[in-house]
């Protein structure tokens, strides 16, 4: 009886240490290749591994793995690498999805296993509201905020008639509606809209009829490459020139840097992360760019943020399971180098502080990356859709 009393503590004592030295694994389904790399990609991977080392690179006691996979900005990938990661490679979580109908694909599947699922890179609104999910966060930015930040802004300012670009897709729709009310409602007018597909190179003909509209801004309701082109072509066929105005419905410092300050200047847009808000978010950028050789995204910036929160939840929790994990990361209050002021709501939207900036000229940037002037900070508790307005069942009204 001891003897059988002694094997079975020595089996339980193996079995907990083969499950110590199992790896807590988190996943990010990103764009490696395609028209979204610079923004998500390699620069969100290293921001992934970047919280996971500074978090100390275990939690429960168990070495930490980040696995990263090319969606190639299709929805059946997406949803199957969610699947395969649950069911079978034992990912604890998703903590980005890059793009918004790969990120509303593989949401569905987190929720139906209840997983907790983060989106940074995505903008589709329809993320907290109806495709919300108990463990679903949306944390960097969405089409509310933006349109509210560019579309509102420019409206006021006197470019009152709108001609919208738009990517032909979950994001691109739903950027454009946004974009549509908050030019309504702020007194100005969309004189018309075109839809082109995702990463496409020749906008030639799509700028003629933002041209032919004769508005007095031509909205780029894309992102990425296909933003970086529009502007450029946009530039090359004289329509800014002329006196049309572009602005980037969604924009990114990566974007800025590959069009120029000198095509670039003057642009409008909505920033959800300030590389010089604080010293926090200073010393971020500055050991990002140690590794990547540029700035970080606010995609990128958020996915750092949002897996040391993850982390910080788990070890609290003192389990992976997402119900108490989940309470503590809507609980604890968001303070780092992305935001100072971020807390996430019962839809899952995380709300904090957004930036109207505008495109510096060559002759006021000290250098590479200094590209940003401010125009205003958009408080936390007006820069995304209301509680009032949500379409998330979760939401008590």
């Amino acid at each position: 009886m001891k003897r059988s009393f002694l094997a079975i503590a020595a089996l339980a004592l193996s079995l907990a240490t083969a499950h110590a030295q199992q790896p807590y694994k988190i996943g990010l389904i990103l764009d490696m290749s395609g028209p979204y790399a610079d923004i998500t990609g390699e620069g969100s991977a290293t921001a992934a591994r970047m919280a996971v080392q500074e978090f100390g690179g275990k939690v429960l006691g168990r070495p930490i793995e980040v696995l990263i996979v090319d969606h190639q900005n299709k929805a059946d990938i997406a949803a199957a690498t969610a699947r395969e990661w649950f069911d079978n490679q034992g990912v604890e979580a998703i903590l980005d999805v890059a793009a918004s109908a790969t990120a509303l694909a593989a949401s569905e599947i987190a929720r139906a296993r209840n997983k907790i699922i983060v989106f940074n890179g995505p903008g589709s609104t329809r993320l907290t509201n109806e495709a919300c999910g108990p463990y679903t966060v949306h944390y960097v930015f969405d089409n509310y905020a933006l349109s509210k930040g560019t579309a509102a802004g420019l409206t006021k300012q006197g470019g009152d008639s709108w001609f919208l670009v738009v990517a032909d897709y979950a994001f691109g729709h739903d950027l454009e509606r946004e974009a549509t009310n908050f030019v309504k409602a702020s007194g100005g007018k969309v004189l018309g809209a075109v839809r082109h597909p995702l990463n496409t190179n020749d906008l030639s003909s799509f700028i003629l009829q933002a041209q032919a509209s004769k508005a007095k801004v031509v909205g780029f309701a894309n992102a990425g490459a296909d933003t970086i082109n529009g502007i450029k072509q946009m530039v090359e066929f004289g329509l800014v020139k002329a006196g049309q105005k572009p602005a980037a419905l969604l924009a990114f410092i990566s974007d800025i840097d590959s069009l120029g300050l000198e095509t670039a200047q003057g642009l409008l847009l909505t920033e959800s992360f300030l590389a010089d808000r604080d010293d926090e978010s200073k010393a971020f950028v500055k050991k990002f760019s140690e590794r990547v050789k540029r700035a970080p995204t606010s995609a990128q910036a958020g996915v750092y943020s949002s897996v040391l929160h993850y982390l910080k939840a788990v070890e609290k929790a003192g389990t992976a399971d997402a119900a108490p994990v989940m309470k503590i990361m809507k609980e604890t209050p968001i303070k780092d180098a992305f935001t100072n002021n971020g807390r996430i709501r019962e839809d899952g939207r995380m709300v904090h502080d957004m930036y109207l900036v505008e495109v510096k000229k060559p002759s006021e940037s000290s250098g590479r990356f200094d590209y940003y002037k401010l125009v205003t900070t958009i408080p936390a508790e007006e820069a995304f859709t209301p509680l009032s307005e949500s379409r998330c069942p979760l939401v008590k009204k």
